[in-house]
This record gives structure tokens, C-alpha cells and sequence, in this order.
């Protein structure tokens, strides 16, 4: 069985957020360990500096570093990462647990994204589309896609 753990920044408070995380952790629990880290988003002002974001990002990678699982292979939700289909997700996490990984590591950043050095020491670096998503929103579409990944696994029809 696969453990995972997702490193957060910042924590869910919407219910409809909340709901759905719920959900699909339950969800989850029948085919991997689970386990949903929240960390403290670094406050900025108003209108903050180039340099304010880069040392709030740096601070929170720090924070994240500290709570990777040892020996976890590390997944760094960002923009500029590799988009793969569902299937290929699920072919991915198969592939993970052939080769003996099964210790793996998402992380999600705030509203500024992933520091660099938390997404250059990341195993992969994975992007759920082109578009801009809530970072919250993003945990939700991580554990619905984890969910869906399994479920294509079993070949059930879940996944249309």
C-alpha cells in the first residue's frame, strides 16, 4: 500500500473546500495511507516587493523541507511542470510501487507557489494545466486525481 503525504501552505476554511477534501481522503483511505500536512502561509503586504514573495517563499520551503518523509519520492505541483492524463498518473503511482517507492510526497505551495530550491529537490515536478487554480482548489483536484488514479488501477468505472 502506498503512502502518501501532501505538504500544504495555508489552511482550508471554506466548507465547500473542506467537504471535498474530506471526501476524497475517506475516499482514499481503502486504497493508500493518507496523511494532509497543513502549513502557515507567510502573510505579505498589500502590494508586496519581488524581494518580500522570494523570502516568504523561501521561509515556507524551509518549513517544507523539514516535513518531507525521509527517503519520499518528492512531486512539486507548479505551473511550469509536466502535465500527464489521468492514465498516466495512475501509470505513474504504478510505477512508483513496482519499483518499491512507495513513500511519495506531494507538495503544494500558497498563493506565490513553491520556493525554487523546494521544486529543483523535487523528484518531479508536475503541473495540473496551463491554467491558474486557487491553491486550495489545487489540493482538491490532487486528491480527486489520486483517487481517480486508483480507480483506473482497478479498472473500475469511475474513470469514463
Amino acid at each position: 500500500m502506498l503512502n502518501i503525504k501532501i505538504i500544504c501552505v495555508g489552511k482550508l476554511k471554506e466548507k465547500f473546500y473542506l467537504g471535498a477534501a474530506a471526501e476524497y481522503s475517506k475516499r482514499l483511505g481503502s486504497f493508500c495511507h493518507l496523511e494532509v500536512e497543513e502549513l502557515p502561509e507567510s502573510r505579505l503586504s498589500a502590494n508586496p516587493s519581488p524581494a518580500e514573495i522570494e523570502a516568504a517563499l523561501r521561509k515556507e520551503g524551509e518549513s517544507i523541507a523539514l516535513r518531507i518523509p525521509a527517503g519520499a519520492l518528492t512531486v512539486a505541483l507548479c505551473v511550469e511542470g509536466k502535465q500527464l492524463s489521468s492514465v498516466r498518473f495512475s501509470q505513474f503511482l504504478e510505477a512508483c510501487a513496482l519499483r518499491g517507492r512507495s513513500r511519495l510526497c506531494f507538495l503544494i505551495g500558497g498563493s506565490e507557489g513553491l520556493s525554487e530550491e523546494i521544486k529543483e529537490r523535487s523528484d518531479l515536478r508536475m503541473s495540473m494545466s496551463e491554467m491558474t487554480f486557487p491553491h486550495h482548489l489545487a489540493r482538491i483536484m490532487l486528491l480527486e486525481q489520486l483517487y481517480r488514479a486508483f480507480q483506473i488501477r482497478d479498472g473500475s468505472r469511475y474513470h469514463k
